[in-house]
């Protein structure tokens, strides 16, 4: 449960579930930015954390900084 608040969470910051979508690359009108919004309820796929570490590690390292 934690690591799906803290997906969620992560999301928020990077500025919701559409420009999430963008920064990855995904199209919108394929479902994108639905498949982002789905990562809220359910987690980040470890894969897409894995490929995609550049956007995502960065952001998160980021939003743990500010909480501090």
């Amino acid at each position: 449960m934690e690591k799906i608040k803290r997906d969620a969470e992560l999301i928020d910051v990077l500025g919701g579930p559409t420009v999430v979508a963008n920064l990855l690359g995904y199209d919108k009108s394929k479902g994108g930015t639905q498949r982002v919004f789905n990562w809220k309820k359910r987690g980040i796929p470890y894969r897409v954390l894995f490929e995609h570490s550049e956007v995502l590690k960065t952001s998160n390292e980021e939003s743990a900084a500010r909480k501090l």
